[in-house]
């Protein structure tokens, strides 16, 4: 991932608490059927090897298990919020109009090799706790054992594992570090402003800075 130094995010624990905020990740690899992305639900777990594991699921009938199974590294996407910069945002422009639009974004890319899981019982486990993990805000939250089992060990079997031990991660926070105090103000003061909240949200991660 291309990101000029100011915009670099190596904190470990920056870096999970944005994967652990993305509800759907990218998992995208390149193997004998070329390029292939799935969108996925995604569980990271931190406890698992020196900078996490990810696990997640995806359909038997798409292809790029297979693939997957033969090995090789497989790059996960974690987007996350983004604005457009106006360069009428910047107090700088009254004196020097050598400016132009840009974004502002945060996301995170997780490498490492795939293990293709087919076994009932770990491929439960996984959407157990993904289910809890979506369910968790509801008031009366649906549990996996609420489906009959029947129907549930069918789903089962319509299914594959997938767990991604992390080997390298990289992070971008492009909040307008690399301008001046005077311009990073002005660019956090117009996006709180707006009524996208989107716009708002990379406002909020500005005032951290």
């Amino acid at each position: 991932m291309y990101a000029l130094r100011p915009h670099q995010d190596s904190e470990l624990r920056s870096l999970h608490e944005h994967m652990q905020q993305t509800r759907l990740a990218v998992l995208v690899s390149h193997g004998a059927q070329g390029l292939l992305a799935t969108h996925l639900p995604v569980l990271l777990d931190t406890g698992l090897g020196e900078s996490g594991t990810v696990l997640a699921h995806m359909a038997r009938a798409n292809p790029q298990w297979r693939d997957l199974q033969e090995g090789g590294e497989a790059m996960l996407v974690f987007p996350g919020v983004d604005a457009y910069v106006s360069p009428s945002f910047y107090p700088s422009k009254a004196s020097n109009p050598k400016v132009v639009p840009t974004w502002n974004y945060t996301a995170v890319h997780a490498y490492g090799p795939v293990e293709v899981i087919h076994e009932d019982s770990a491929l439960l486990d996984i959407v157990t706790h993904l289910t809890e993990r979506h369910e968790a805000r509801r008031e009366q939250p649906w549990r996996i054992t609420d489906a009959p089992s029947d129907y549930l060990e069918g789903m089962l079997r319509a299914i594959v594992g997938i767990r991604l031990p992390i080997a390298r991660l990289q992070g971008v926070r492009k909040l307008s570090q690399n301008r001046s105090v005077d311009d990073l103000r002005g660019v956090r003061d117009a996006l709180a402003s707006s009524a996208d909240p989107l716009d708002q949200s990379i406002a909020a991660q500005m005032r951290t800075l």
